[in-house]
């Protein structure tokens, strides 16, 4: 039995939908602009930057939200998360959904957009705007088994049930296999890796007391309520 100088942190895990058993969570990789805010953007000749949080910040999207420290612009980004069940290094693209996909999930990377944009002037890491306690909510992941593989559908968010966020899943730049394949290029993913793959535009802040509803079509939907 190893000897540990304390005993280790709990796995951090999302409830499955249909079964008693849990998603372990190994990490978290988000991309960055991954839809259209204008319809005059153009297409993108590179793919997307990416980013981390750690999987501590992953937590059940139930009940409440609370608002952070260190912020007066908390905003709200939903997006459709990726959840791998097989890793590997150098994935070809035409793989991924029939080997490496695990299930889907709707979650939201929970953002403090006044400390990124300070960050973003002199250059400076995101962590401290992306990579807080309880900024990535997410919804119980839906097996491939029961949703396949959704490629098209609304992804939706509303805050006091008025809609800020509207688009298809169709009208992601870069889809999911190619999502994946390029964090293989990078780094080895494993099993248990969460990918948020992007958020259309609308993205807004959120205030103590707002309610703010998330979906995807196909997938589990929530509601929270922001707390002081």
């Amino acid at each position: 039995m190893t000897d540990f100088v304390f005993a280790p942190m709990a796995t951090p895990t999302l409830p499955v939908t249909g079964r008693a058993a849990l998603f372990p969570i190994a990490r978290v990789f988000c991309i960055g602009r991954n839809y259209r805010w204008s319809s005059d953007e153009p297409a993108p000749q590179a793919m997307p930057a990416w980013f981390m949080k750690p999987a501590t910040a992953v937590v059940p999207a139930a009940h409440h939200l609370p608002y952070p420290p260190g912020t007066a612009e908390f905003c709200h980004e939903v997006e459709l998360v990726v959840a791998i069940g097989r890793g590997g290094r150098d994935i070809d693209p035409a793989q991924v959904e029939d080997r490496h996909i695990w299930g889907y999930a709707v979650g939201l990377d929970m953002t403090r957009r006044d400390m990124q944009q300070a960050a973003k002037r002199v250059g400076g890491p995101w962590e401290p705007a992306k990579a807080f306690d309880r900024g990535a909510p997410c919804s119980p992941i839906t097996p491939v088994t029961t949703c396949g593989h959704p490629r098209e559908g609304s992804i939706r968010l509303a805050v006091n049930g008025l809609e800020r966020q509207q688009a298809d899943l169709s009208d992601l730049l870069w889809p999911v296999p190619e999502l994946v394949a390029m964090l293989s290029r990078s780094v080895m993913l494993m099993a248990g890796d969460l990918i948020f793959t992007g958020t259309p535009a609308g993205v807004g802040p959120l205030h103590p007391g707002d309610v703010v509803s998330a979906s995807v079509a196909g997938l589990n939907e929530f509601s929270l309520t922001v707390t002081p």
